[in-house]
């Protein structure tokens, strides 16, 4: 797609990335809104400023990172696809009607996975303010004051007094866990991103601190696995209050994880609570 003739690469249109929304749904940690509704933040070792202009979105990326910055945020895919799956129930299209604009992230596997054991038990301020303290104390300055996510490898030769300046508290003994089991091969990316899901799953949750939430978050934000359906304190109240009893999220098939961001931004929105739990 052209430049545009002001500022910036024009990324996409701006109905079918809606960066509030992408940004504040609960999929990632590292963004934030700065003036004039430019956002700033990092994936890994880059950072970007994009916002929207008109109805474009338009970023700085440098033209050796656009394929990166259209595969991070998943321009490729046409979410249009998915639409004929969340007609019922009436709550489901309120909500898909609702998040419209949402992209999943294709966010960089151990990122993801090192958030989302952050994100246990936690708050969002806190989770950003964890992953910001992790990237500045044990990651390089990539720019616009940011740090790039720390390696495995970093981290896995750490001890839990040297992540206490992340007051992080017992979760500091899970992200070592992960570390090393990365290092070690024992967690493969590249194998968990081929295997049968369930299998995957199975295996993502042999690594001691990560359970039913932060395996599935892992895989649908860390190895966009989308049939994956992360249920947390918000899901469980939606799914009771608005869903047939014992309603079964695998009907939605692949498009089950768009399905999950959608309701649950709509949940959390809808109550008027920014400041949520991820629990």
């Amino acid at each position: 797609m052209r430049n545009s003739e002001k500022t910036g690469y024009v990324l996409g249109s701006a109905e079918e990335l809606n960066l509030q929304k992408t940004f504040e749904c609960g999929q990632c940690f590292r963004w934030s809104l700065g003036e004039n509704g430019v956002y700033f933040g990092a994936a890994g070792d880059k950072c970007l400023k994009i916002w929207q202009e008109g109805g474009q979105i338009i970023c700085n990326a440098e033209n050796g990172d656009i394929s990166f910055w259209r595969n991070y945020f998943d321009i490729d895919t046409d979410y249009d696809d998915s639409l004929h799956c969340f007609s019922e129930p009436q709550y489901l299209k309120t909500c898909a009607d609702f998040g419209k604009g949402i992209r999943i992230l294709r966010q960089e596997p151990w990122e993801a996975l090192c958030s989302f054991i952050i994100s246990q038990c936690n708050n969002i301020p806190r989770i950003k303010k964890i992953i910001s303290t992790m990237c500045s104390v044990f990651g390089e300055e990539i720019g616009c004051g940011l740090y790039s996510f720390p390696r495995p490898e970093k981290l896995a030769a750490l001890s839990e007094g040297d992540l206490a300046p992340l007051r992080c508290g017992y979760r500091a003994a899970y992200i070592l866990n992960a570390a090393r089991a990365v290092c070690e091969g024992s967690l493969n990316f590249e194998e968990l991103s081929t295997m049968p899901s369930e299998e995957a799953f199975a295996e993502v949750k042999k690594i001691h601190g990560i359970g039913d939430k932060v395996a599935n978050c892992f895989m649908l934000y860390g190895l966009h696995r989308m049939d994956r359906f992360p249920i947390d304190v918000w899901m469980k109240r939606a799914l009771e209050r608005h869903f047939p009893k014992n309603y079964d999220p695998s009907v939605l098939g692949p498009y089950a994880g768009l399905a999950q961001q959608y309701i649950f931004y709509y949940a959390r929105t809808s109550e008027g609570r920014n400041n949520f739990e991820c629990s």
